[in-house]
């Protein structure tokens, strides 16, 4: 069985309601790989199986940096999965 983790993801400068390149190109990049990514106001969130997130996640931090992210606040979480 794969380990499933979440990640969230905070990229700043933060404008509200209208998210730069440097956020866009972030979700972008995770989007690429399949996954999907839950957009909020104070930080997008996107689940899956480790390996895949984070390679998706190294791409986005890459993405942000490359258009002008001033810094990214990330968080790696293992999701409990049952046996059944």
């Amino acid at each position: 069985m794969s380990v499933q983790v979440a990640a969230e993801f905070l990229i700043e400068p933060f404008s509200e309601g209208r998210p730069g390149p440097h956020v866009k190109t972030a979700v972008e990049a995770v989007e690429r790989a399949g996954l999907t990514v839950d957009v909020g106001p104070f930080g997008n969130v996107t689940t899956g199986e480790a390996a895949t997130v984070l390679d998706a996640i190294a791409d986005a931090l890459t993405a942000a940096l490359d258009h002008g992210a001033t810094r990214v606040s990330l968080s790696i979480a293992r999701l409990e999965t049952s046996d059944t």
